[in-house]
Order: C-alpha cells, then sequence, then structure tokens
C-alpha cells in the first residue's frame, strides 16, 4: 500500500472510532511492549473469540485481524458501516478504540489449566519427509508445548511468554497459564455433529482418503434452511457467516496462492468430514492438474488440511483446517481457503449442504 493509500485507510479507520491518536492519525510505535500492554490486547482478543469473531491466534498484539475482527464485530453490533475492505490493514501495534465493548466480562484474563494424560496421548512422532509421514498412522502434534498451544488458540511462543521456563518439557499435572477461551478439544471433533457430514472416502482431490480414488458428487446440494451464507473476502482474508442479513461470526482465512488461486464464485457446501486423510499430490498442488504420483497421508491435527474438511460443489475445492496456524492470513493455500483448527470446527458446526458460499 502506497503512503497515501495508507493515510487514507488509517484515516477511514479513525472516523469509524477503530483507532484512538492524539495527533489525529495512527502512529507506528516501536516501544517494548509492557506486561499492561499485553493483557489489554490479549483482552481484546479473547472477548472477540468468545464472541465467534476471531481474531486470529491470540498473541498479546492488536494485530491485523484483531482489527479486522472488531469492525466486524461492532458492524455486527450496528455500531458502524462497514469500514473500506483495502489490502494492508495496519500492523502496527496501535490500540483500537474499545470504548463500550465491556471488556471487564473477561475476568480472569488468563486460568491456570492442568496438563491431563489425554493431552500427552495427543502428541507423538512427526517425520519431516512426506513419505514418511505417509507410513505413519496419525499426524500427532509434536509436542505438548503445540497441543496446549492450539487447545488455548495461541502458539507454542506467546505461551512460553505466559509460563517462563515451563514449557520445554510439560508432562501431566504441570499448571500453565493459558488464555481464557473455550478450549479447542481435539478429541471431542469425531463428535461433532456438522449440519451435513459425509464420510472420509466420499471426499475428492486434496482431501481424499481413498487411493487412487475420485468420487464427485453427481447432485446439486439441496437448499439449506435456515437462511445461512458463507461470505469469503478475498482482500481482507476475512469469512463471515450470516444468518438472513445478521452477521453472526468472522474468522481469518489464507486464500488461494498465485500458483492455484481460490476459485472466485459463488458455490454450496456439499458436506463436511471429519479427521480427513490428505492426497499429497505435487502436481495437483502446483497446477491443479492430478496425477499418479502421490502420498496419502493419514489423520491428525498436523494433517494439511487440519480436523475438519468443507467439500463445495467444485471438485477439489474446500474449506479447511490447518497443520499452521501461524500461516493464517498468507496467500499460501492450494487453491482452497484455510482456517486455523479451531475455527474451522465452529464453522463446521453452523453449516449443512446447501449453504452457499460466495468467495469474492
Amino acid at each position: 500500500m502506497n503512503t497515501r493509500s495508507r493515510s487514507t485507510f488509517l484515516t477511514a479507520l479513525l472516523a469509524a472510532g477503530l483507532l484512538t491518536t492524539s495527533s489525529g492519525l495512527a502512529k507506528e510505535t516501536t516501544k517494548a511492549r509492557t506486561k499492561a500492554d499485553l493483557e489489554a490486547a490479549t483482552r481484546l482478543q479473547v472477548f472477540l473469540d468468545r464472541a465467534d469473531f476471531a481474531p486470529g491466534k491470540i498473541d498479546g498484539r492488536y494485530g491485523e485481524f484483531t482489527v479486522k475482527a472488531l469492525a466486524l464485530y461492532r458492524q455486527a453490533q450496528s455500531h458502524l458501516v462497514a469500514l473500506p475492505t483495502e489490502e494492508g490493514q495496519p500492523n502496527d501495534g496501535t490500540a483500537p478504540d474499545i470504548t463500550g465493548l465491556g471488556l471487564t466480562s473477561i475476568d480472569p484474563l488468563f486460568i491456570d489449566y492442568t496438563v491431563t494424560d489425554t493431552d500427552l496421548q495427543q502428541i507423538g512422532e512427526l517425520p519431516a519427509s512426506v513419505p514418511e509421514q505417509a507410513k505413519k498412522k496419525s499426524l500427532p502434534y509434536k509436542d505438548a508445548a503445540e497441543a496446549i498451544a492450539e487447545k488455548f488458540h495461541t502458539d507454542a511462543d506467546f505461551l512460553a511468554e505466559l509460563n517462563p521456563g515451563k514449557t520445554k518439557q510439560i508432562k501431566a499435572g504441570d499448571v500453565l497459564s493459558v488464555p481464557n477461551v473455550e478450549p479447542f478439544e481435539l478429541a471431542a471433533v469425531k463428535d461433532l455433529k456438522p449440519g451435513s457430514e459425509i464420510a472420509a472416502n466420499d471426499l475428492d482431490d486434496e482431501a481424499d482418503a481413498k487411493k487412487g480414488q475420485d468420487k464427485e458428487s453427481k447432485k446439486e446440494p439441496e437448499p439449506a434452511t435456515p437462511s445461512t451464507s458463507v461470505k469469503i473476502d478475498t482482500k481482507t482474508n476475512m469469512l463471515t457467516v450470516y444468518e438472513g442479513e445478521k452477521l453472526i461470526a468472522a474468522y481469518p482465512v489464507t486464500i488461494g496462492s498465485a500458483q492455484t488461486e481460490s476459485p472466485v464464485g459463488d458455490w454450496k457446501v456439499r458436506g463436511v468430514a471429519k479427521m480427513p486423510n490428505f492426497r499429497y499430490d505435487k502436481s495437483m498442488l502446483n497446477k491443479g492438474e492430478r496425477s499418479s504420483n502421490f502420498h496419502m497421508l493419514p489423520p491428525g491435527p498436523n494433517n494439511p488440511v487440519g480436523v475438519i474438511w468443507i467439500a463445495l460443489n467444485k471438485k477439489g475445492i474446500g474449506l479447511h483446517g490447518t497443520s499452521d496456524p501461524d500461516a493464517i492470513g498468507r496467500s499460501a493455500s492450494h487453491g482452497c481457503v484455510r482456517l486455523a483448527n479451531w475455527d474451522i470446527v465452529r464453522l463446521a458446526g453452523k453449516v449443512k449442504t446447501g449453504v452457499p458460499v460466495s468467495i469474492h
């Protein structure tokens, strides 16, 4: 974004009441983050996450997705009109205006979590190479810090910052400080009741669960009721969910790369699959052309499509989780739309066969 367009966009944010500054324009800051700064930013992120307007990974910073999620939350509450959808929204650490949000309801901000044996059962060996991964029965978390961090919608770095010296060797019974969000329970994914579930072997291309098998739905999805719809903005990397005209949720996403762009257009949900396998085919990923040279990767939180696949009525295209929540927001997906595992599970509970998905 050039200087002029950035200034224009910052002015729009100020007019909308999302940024506060004594000089009239937001100023970038390089000062060290204090404990008060960390807690203030985390409180806003936890508030938004609980409201289902996800700020991305919780990291105690006023990043671009926190600003975007707040704008959409206020829009949903009819506090302001939609902001301009311009690339490169500010990510300079400037605190947005939180007047009237009621953030004092987030109490406590952090909670003590006691690590369980179940948490440790979700970790295991994670080979670096694709051929070796294909030999495994599952792709688990590589260590306990990764498992606990994802459970509480954050990353291992922030978990370590909250728990100095305690995250290198985590064992059952250890007590860790974590953000006070609704935990993402990996073990509960299998019991998730999406609006419309499809069998693992009904997937196609990027998340095909049978070697060499390509099963495409022959009929159009039935109309969905109630009037749920999903919209994906390829400029802002935000996915929004509506019930009729009411905005009810928003999540950060990664869209397709320059080589394999996400399909702009209007589609429909074909179904939801839990704990999918992943058909790793370089030709399909890089060129969009399926080949006979592939590896079938087993399910797990470190599967490239994460823990949920929401199939669309376009061959090989879907909304899915990720093995790398840090990558959310980058144009790095192979033609699909990627969400953090904790967000794709929430989205899956809101959609059913026939729900319209607009990508623009």
